[in-house]
């Protein structure tokens, strides 16, 4: 087994696969290098098996944050892939890019290159849109339609789903067939990667295939210690597999796609970082570069969950007994099935105030209930759930290391609702669920809201709800924010390059500067192939 490869890549997840691919298609030798298995587990292949695979140890991470005033001192659970694919094996699949304005802020910011303009033929070229019989044909200056990866919207019928887009229809939402189009803003169902009822990782749509035709070197239960560094270039990485210690060396240079979490971590390891911090752990600074892990931001979301009346049919109903037995045989033809869903369904992205120019909350609605208002454990009685998040995020903390022991998780805080901003829009947001709720045809299915209840009616009291049950959306971005060189809190520049370091690029979603106005996962496999392309052209060989 050779030891030595153009490019190494640290960790296996959702820019990798896509990173793996691209640069092995161009001829490049590729080692990657993944702290969790092979993405065997049956239930990754299930969209909706997401509920079995979030909270296993086995195939994820599975952290903490620090306590935190602004959350009434709670330690919020996160949870990031371990296992190939990385998060897009375990996640909710939902497939959305964001607004037109996010990526030209990140070019206003001081990176070129990022404009929407820019960055549109990289999320076409990700993508193969495939839309019901009933929708309209996707526009091709927005879709891409030859991709590796299957985006689709669900066919799942439901009194439900049809009520409450009514519903926001009737509350000012206008219908948005293609909120990753011209336009964002309105209410629709949401767009997944899916493919045939099965989940599409990136790890099935790029890296297997790269590792079956392109002969890339794949390592699992491989977790990476340190890089080596030579006279300021990354020359490989250190890691343990089997208790035994093992280096692997890159000729082109080391690509760093392990995450929010581990980037910034890896970095800090091996040196690359605040120096206060690290001779305080007793680590020898190599490079101080005070912004690794700092910038962490996240969507921080309360759910509202309701019951609805006797005879309605939520998703609540058809998960257990003999009625899933029907949806797993369903299923298994090919028909429309529970086990074929996303956790959420619907969507709103809606303003705080109409004279916004953009959408600034979101809504994320699912015919079922979940225990507590948490995604991922249905209630036993039936009903709906809606989240509320404010879309860009203002607040924003830290990630950094606990001790020199890379075994030890890091210490992380996205400290949420820290700015009055993202107060005052998730106010909004969810004083639109209720409106939406509270709305005909949605409005007679109800019985009554299960959490937080009605007699938390004002302000004050929605948000101390908020602080006291609002959880992660897992979307955490930005520990080594993008920006030039003599931007404060800025790690790697334009071209993903780790400022000081020569060779070494973070390629995955730590490095966006702020948070896109979505769920992360598009922007994620955005940023790994625009990233692939810039790494080929800056190592040519």
């Amino acid at each position: 087994m050779t030891d030595t490869f153009d490019h190494v890549i640290v960790g296996g997840g959702t820019a990798a696969g896509i990173l793996a691919w691209r640069l092995s298609e161009a001829g490049r030798s590729v080692c990657v290098l993944e702290a969790g298995p092979a993405d065997r587990n049956p239930y990754i292949r299930v969209p909706a098996g997401f509920m079995k695979t979030l909270f296993d140890p086995r195939i994820t991470f599975q952290l903490k944050s620090d306590p935190d005033p602004a959350t009434d001192n709670r330690t919020i659970p996160y949870t990031q892939g371990k296992v190939l694919g990385g998060s897009s094996s375990v996640n909710g699949m939902v497939y959305n890019r964001g607004q037109a304005a996010d990526f030209d802020r990140w070019a206003q910011l001081g990176n070129p290159g990022w404009g929407y303009a820019d960055v549109l033929p990289y999320f076409r070229r990700t993508e193969a849109r495939v839309v019901p019989a009933s929708d309209p044909e996707p526009d091709p200056l927005y879709r891409g339609s030859d991709g590796p990866l299957t985006v689709s919207t669900s066919p799942w019928d439901s009194e439900i789903i049809d009520a409450f887009i009514a519903a926001a229809q009737a509350c000012g939402h206008p219908l948005n067939a293609d909120y990753n189009g011209a336009s964002q803003e309105g209410v629709g169902r949401y767009q997944s990667a899916i493919r045939n009822g099965r989940r599409m990782s990136t790890a099935k749509a790029f890296l297997h295939p790269a590792r079956r035709l392109n002969g890339i070197d794949v390592r699992t239960h491989a977790h990476a210690t340190n890089i080596t560094l030579t006279e300021g270039r990354a020359t490989g990485v250190v890691y343990r597999r089997g208790g035994v210690t093992e280096t692997v060396h890159a000729r082109a240079g080391v690509i760093l796609s392990a995450g929010t979490v581990n980037s910034p971590k890896l970095l800090q390891l091996s040196g690359i970082g605040p120096a206060a911090l690290l001779r305080t752990l007793g680590i020898d600074p190599v490079h101080d570069l005070p912004g690794v892990g700092d910038n962490l931001r996240d969507h921080y979301s309360p759910r509202i969950v309701a019951r609805v009346c006797r005879g309605v049919a939520s998703l609540n109903q058809v998960a257990t007994g003999l009625p899933l037995l029907a949806q797993i045989a369903r299923w298994l033809t090919g028909r429309p099935s529970l086990l074929a869903l996303s956790p959420a369904l619907v969507h709103v992205f809606g303003k705080s105030a109409p004279t916004l120019e953009w959408p600034d909350y979101s809504l994320v609605f699912t015919p079922g209930s979940y225990k507590a208002g948490f995604i991922g454990v249905l209630d036993d009685a039936p009903g709906i759930t809606c989240g509320a998040w404010q879309m860009r995020p203002e607040s924003s903390g830290y990630v950094r290391l606990r001790s020199a022991d890379p075994a030890d998780p890091p210490h992380i805080n996205p400290r949420y609702l820290t700015d009055p901003l993202d107060i005052q829009v998730l106010l909004a947001g969810l004083r639109a669920v209720r409106a939406i709720f509270a709305m005909p045809p949605l409005a007679g299915l109800i019985e009554s809201e299960l959490f937080p209840g009605r007699t938390c009616a004002s302000d004050d009291d929605l948000i101390a709800f908020a602080r006291a049950h609002g959880n992660s959306s897992y979307h955490l971005v930005g520990s080594c924010k993008m920006g030039p060189a003599e931007q404060a809190g800025s790690v790697v520049d334009a071209r993903l390059r780790v400022h000081g370091i020569a060779s070494l690029h973070v390629i995955d979603a730590s490095i966006m500067p702020t948070m896109p106005s979505a769920n992360t996962y598009a922007a994620t496999m955005l940023v790994a192939e625009k990233g692939s392309d810039m790494v080929l052209k800056d190592t040519r060989q």
